[in-house]
């Protein structure tokens, strides 16, 4: 493994006053924490975690940088690409409030303008896929009445805020409205790109005695990893009768989400009409507890390098998990949402029209035409993210298919 790049002094610094609070935390514990807690804390500890802190995290092609690159990094292709799915929602939307199909549908006790539809991104990064979209839809004359950003992180809102307000005229720019937690209702799009896998999972090891939840611990100062006996409680439970239902060999380790089936169900409880997108990197149940992925699939990304040591460098680096969009489905199912679809995010972009975009712009004209076509292969291509991240799309109240998942559906994998 290459050895990982050494932090500068204040980097060292701020991760060592985060490892003295979780230190204190397992101490106050008993010597001992879930993985849950521990990725919480190293991802979300006010000022010191992860997100919550300064840092650049997102890189993109052309300068690098950063801890990793998402979609909407890459180009402007990938948000104008998605704008023709969420516009066909808001023009389905918008049709039916004008037939009054909106009005019976919401909620008495929701604000009369959430008959509007609208978009609401969860943790949107650097701002550049809402920024692009809100571009997009505006080229199609299918702008949503307000664009919401739900986002935790002080230090994300101001660099959205700063990037909004850069690269959006302010007739786009005034229609965003940063939240601090889901609306109460909503119409409209729900979108949340590489949102899933930065939620914490638990670590579960499956022995011949039984099931054993692997937490961490501290040894020498350091944290280390150690297992304790798995108690079904109320917490536990769901994750127990999981594992039983799956059928774990022995000796086998791997992830449970339990928050990402409780965002999801708050999303669904939220959603009066209109379809949720959510595009990370996973697997349906079958692919993610495949006898052969017996180390689960845990991963951290420092300064472009991934490795599998969430131990070390704590609040410097990312740590994450592939999405079992599996009992993603089946939460959303539980809650009265349809699925719509679920296919590779390049089968996905296809449908919306992507190739179609590069082919508007001449090969002839290499400026161009080399940067979009370097995009589209980074999105397209299974060696690059296209058949690793997936695309998994719910709906309330919609009778149109929705055009990512018009070919090569693969809901029938889940």
């Amino acid at each position: 493994m290459t050895p990982l790049p050494i932090p500068n002094a204040e980097a060292l610094l701020s991760s060592q006053l985060l490892h003295q609070h979780i230190a204190l935390n397992i101490r106050n514990r008993g010597g001992w924490l879930s993985f849950a807690e521990f990725m919480h804390m190293a991802l979300y500890t006010p000022s010191l975690g992860y997100y919550t802190g300064g840092g650049q995290k997102f890189g993109d092609m052309q300068n690098g940088g950063g801890d990793f690159v998402t979609a909407p990094q890459i180009s402007a292709l990938f948000a104008n690409t998605l704008a023709n799915q969420v516009a066909q929602v808001l023009a389905e939307l918008n049709h039916q409030k004008l037939n009054g199909f909106a009005q019976t549908h919401t909620s008495a006790n929701a604000p009369k303008s959430d008959v509007y539809p609208n978009i609401l991104e969860l943790g949107a990064g650097t701002g550049q896929l809402a920024c692009d979209l809100l571009l997009a839809l505006n080229a199609q004359h299918e702008l949503p009445n307000q664009y919401f950003i739900l986002e935790v992180s002080d230090h994300l809102r101001c660099v959205q805020r700063e990037n909004l307000q850069k690269k959006c005229p302010e007739a786009l720019f005034s229609r965003v409205v940063w939240l601090d937690s889901l609306p109460m209702h909503f119409n409209g799009v729900v979108l949340a790109n590489e949102v899933l896998d930065a939620l914490p999972v638990h670590l579960v090891h499956h022995q011949a005695t039984g099931l054993f939840e692997r937490g961490v611990s501290i040894e020498n100062d350091h944290f280390v990893f150690k297992d304790e006996a798995f108690i079904p409680n109320a917490h536990q439970q769901s994750i127990s009768d999981y594992a039983k239902l799956l059928d774990l060999p022995d000796g086998y380790v791997t992830e449970f989400c339990p928050a990402a089936s409780g965002l999801m169900a708050s999303m669904a409880n939220i959603l009066q009409a209109g379809a949720i997108f959510l595009i990370d990197y996973g697997f349906s149940a079958r692919e993610y507890y495949h006898p052969q992925r017996n180390a689960g699939t845990l991963m951290c990304h420092y300064q472009q390098l991934a490795h599998t040591n969430p131990l070390v460098y704590v609040g410097l680096q990312d740590i994450t998990a592939h999405v079992d969009f599996t009992k993603v489905a089946m939460t959303a199912l539980d809650h009265d949402l349809t699925l719509a679809g679920f296919c590779s995010q390049a089968q996905f972009l296809m449908n919306c029209g992507i190739l179609d975009a590069l082919s508007q712009v001449s090969p002839t004209d290499m400026a161009r035409y080399a940067p979009l076509a370097a995009a589209a292969q980074k999105l397209l291509s299974p060696a690059e993210m296209g058949d690793l991240f997936k695309v998994i799309g719910f709906s309330k109240h919609l009778d149109t298919p929705l055009l990512g998942f018009l070919s090569a559906d693969k809901s029938h994998t889940l």
